[in-house]
């Protein structure tokens, strides 16, 4: 697989490995802490998830830039 063969969906999905190490400090130092960088990084996962869905029907412009859709 090479990169440009990646999705962007799959490509934020990758930002989840960021749990090991808020997994590995709420055990070690902080469990408050730990669940709260686990909420943060739960909502980057899904606003980055829903910004790189497909928009259905387009963008609604045309490509001439005139900013209708046909």
């Amino acid at each position: 697989m090479t990169l440009e063969s990646v999705t962007p969906r799959h490509a934020a999905a990758i930002g989840l490995v960021a749990f090991v190490p808020v997994l590995v400090y709420a055990v070690t130092n902080s469990v408050l802490a730990g669940v709260v960088s686990g909420i943060n990084l739960l909502l980057i996962y899904g606003s980055l998830y829903v910004a790189m869905s497909p928009v259905e029907g387009g963008h609604g412009h045309d490509h001439d830039g005139s900013g209708t859709a046909s």
